[in-house]
């Protein structure tokens, strides 16, 4: 197994792919959004590691406090992302990852790991599955299935945020709620954008560009939330299937 791993710095981020989309030529608007994102979040301990190959091997996490999602708790860190995926799976890069996050969230004397799963296992969302082999339990729940997973080293539990058991907006039309932190939202933006226009479906995009308003989101949310007829849909990026589904109910 290769053990050669790379936290992203600011010194490194221009030139290090970010593991989701690689490109090597043509220059990418969704990551060249994320490493903008990035640039001010590291300066507030975020953590990208990744396996050095070109491959889909990575987690990132961030301490809570200044995690962009509707999670409350006090000392702990929040996994945004924990993927491996294509060739490298199934040699223990997952665990070596969510082993470095622990170990390196007990030793900045941390009180716990949390992060996003559900009852039935999203898409967009990191194995909750494996989370558990680690110890990870449930400690909140949303209506919609969704759940708070945490690993507590000293007996304390986050939570999600009290507008996140609203599930429901005042707008009655597609509303879809977004930050720059995954490099395929950019291209998920247009491509809703597109389609709307296309079939004249009237569509609000609303843009989480700061800490505060990602923690009073009416929903869960890890990079994308989705709300139709005022009620709540999904944290999933959107295609054009699920899409059509949505807009159909």
């Amino acid at each position: 197994m290769e053990t050669d791993f790379v936290d992203l710095t600011l010194e490194n981020l221009a030139d290090e792919h970010l593991c989701c989309i690689i490109r090597s030529k043509k220059p990418h608007p969704g990551v060249e959004a994320k490493r903008k994102w990035l640039a001010d979040r590291l300066k507030e301990g975020h953590v990208f590691r990744k396996l050095n190959v070109k491959g889909c091997v990575f987690i990132e996490y961030a301490p809570l406090e200044t995690a962009w999602v509707p999670v409350i708790g006090d000392n702990y860190v929040y996994i945004y992302c924990l993927c491996v995926s294509g060739s490298p799976k199934g040699n223990g890069y997952g665990r070596a990852l969510m082993e470095h996050c622990l170990a390196d969230a007990k030793e900045k004397g941390k009180s716990g790991v949390c992060m996003l799963g559900a009852s039935k296992q999203k898409a967009w969302l990191s194995d909750q599955s494996f989370a558990k082999k680690f110890g990870f339990g449930v400690v909140d729940t949303t209506a919609h299935g969704y759940e708070l997973l945490a690993l507590s080293f000293d007996g304390t539990t986050p939570k999600f945020a009290p507008n996140v058991k609203k599930e429901e907006i005042e707008n009655k039309e597609l509303t879809i709620y977004y930050d720059m932190q995954c490099p395929y939202v950019y291209q998920r933006v247009e491509m809703v954008k597109q389609f709307c226009e296309t079939n004249r479906v009237p569509v609000s995009f609303i843009q989480v560009d700061t800490l505060q308003k990602a923690k009073e989101l009416p929903c869960v949310f890890n990079n994308w939330g989705v709300f139709y007829k005022g009620k709540f849909e999904t944290v999933n990026l959107l295609d054009i299937p699920s899409l059509e589904r949505i807009l159909k109910k």
